[in-house]
């Protein structure tokens, strides 16, 4: 760590959910390809052949869009740091466009909106302007990102000097 760089007080990185490695995706992917084969092997028999070219294209327009949306998902991320000198809030888009916003942290308030039905959603605030952070996350990591985040403004704010003079 250089000298110009403040330390880090809190740092949580967000990104999209994961659930199927590399493995999964190549095996659902199989399954699909082999009941495709069937479904189409089945139309055959009977002597319906065009459905044959159907499910081959189904089944390959499934495992394209599976695919369309982990590089994509790959590319999502959000990155809320704070430092002494500041709260940034970086994120990138799934076309890998950065977006950066600088807040106050001794002014940035955070706001857990409840919303029936729906994820809660989690707010920045400062003096009007309003930051969406954690919109890759689910209700308990929300939470837990609103918890820990809560904590370290508040520590932030109020210091705990250790002054020998004072013991």
């Amino acid at each position: 760590m250089s000298a110009s760089t403040p330390p880090i007080l809190f740092e949580a990185l967000s990104t999209p959910p994961m659930a199927l490695g590399d493995r999964g995706l190549l095996l659902l992917a199989g399954m699909l390809a082999l009941g495709s084969l069937m479904t189409g092997g089945l139309f055959l028999a009977l002597g319906a052949w065009p459905v044959l070219g159907f499910t081959g294209v189904e089944g390959g327009a499934v495992i394209g869009l599976l695919l369309l949306y982990r590089r994509r998902a790959r590319r999502r991320m959000e990155l809320v740091v704070l430092t002494a000198s500041g709260l940034t809030v970086q994120r990138r888009d799934h076309r890998g466009r950065p977006q950066e916003f600088r807040l106050n942290p001794y002014w940035a308030r955070l706001r857990l909106e409840e919303r029936p039905g729906r994820v809660c959603a989690l707010h920045l605030v400062q003096r009007g302007a309003t930051v969406e952070i954690g919109q890759l996350l689910g209700e308990d990591d929300k939470r837990d990102l609103a918890a820990a985040l809560g904590e370290a403004l508040r520590r932030y704010r109020e210091p705990v000097f250790d002054n020998p003079q004072l013991r």
